[in-house]
């Protein structure tokens, strides 16, 4: 192995290690949407590992081609700003985007571990009540993220101490369900389809950890 790939490998190790310290493990109540019921579909579902380097904590205009955040979601960014000091908007964006494929993936796996650990208490039912039909039914997903396009801050908002950041998540997804004999009912493996799915995660402020949680899911 040469140095260039095991420096490479310690990096890598280094940032799967940051990714748990953006999400955090535990819930909090709130008030998040339902997945889909039909499981033929990827449920829409925030964005848990993930780390950049540190950019300046500052809501401050930058190249279009780095825009992580619509404008109508800067002064709720400032606000969070005021509030949380180690709120920063470039890592939490990458952030986001870790945690939507670990969510998807739990839940196409029927993970609901690592959904409990990553979606406040009403996420985490819903998630495990669709998780449970599926299995109920004998179907499973043979599903997988190909790639995320993109990822863009589209509001954020602080009431109180809660801090609450809704992403707009563009990617690439194959989806095949198989009944209880395992073949194929629905979806195919070789045409991703493009999907667009907002998340929106929440935070106490007030929290010791950088805790951000599955808080709400739609699609557009």
């Amino acid at each position: 192995m040469t140095p260039t790939i095991i420096i490479l490998a310690l990096i890598a190790a280094f940032l799967g290690l940051r990714l748990y310290s953006v999400l955090g493990k535990h819930g909090r109540d709130s008030e998040p949407a339902l997945p889909q019921a039909d499981d033929r579909r990827p449920a829409p579902v925030a964005h848990a590992p993930g780390s950049v380097a540190d950019a300046p904590r500052t809501a401050a205009p930058v190249p279009a081609q780095e825009m992580v955040y619509e404008p109508a979601a800067e002064i709720g960014i400032r606000a969070i700003l005021s509030a949380d000091r180690n709120f920063d908007v470039g890592r939490f964006v990458n952030g986001s985007k870790a945690a939507y494929r670990m969510i998807l993936e739990a839940y196409w796996k029927g993970d609901r571990d690592t959904l409990r650990g990553l979606c406040d208490a009403d996420s985490y039912e819903a998630f495990d009540a669709a998780i449970a039909g599926r299995e109920a039914r004998g179907e499973t997903l043979d599903n997988r993220l190909i790639s995320i396009e993109k990822a863009t801050i589209v509001s954020a908002s602080l009431a109180g101490k809660t801090a609450r950041v809704a992403v707009r998540f563009e990617a690439d997804i194959a989806a095949i369900t198989r009944d209880a004999e395992g073949r194929v009912i629905a979806g195919s493996m070789s045409d991703a389809v493009a999907t667009q799915d907002v998340w929106s995660f929440v935070r106490d402020t007030d929290a010791a950890g950088p805790e951000w949680l599955l808080d709400e899911t739609d699609a557009e």
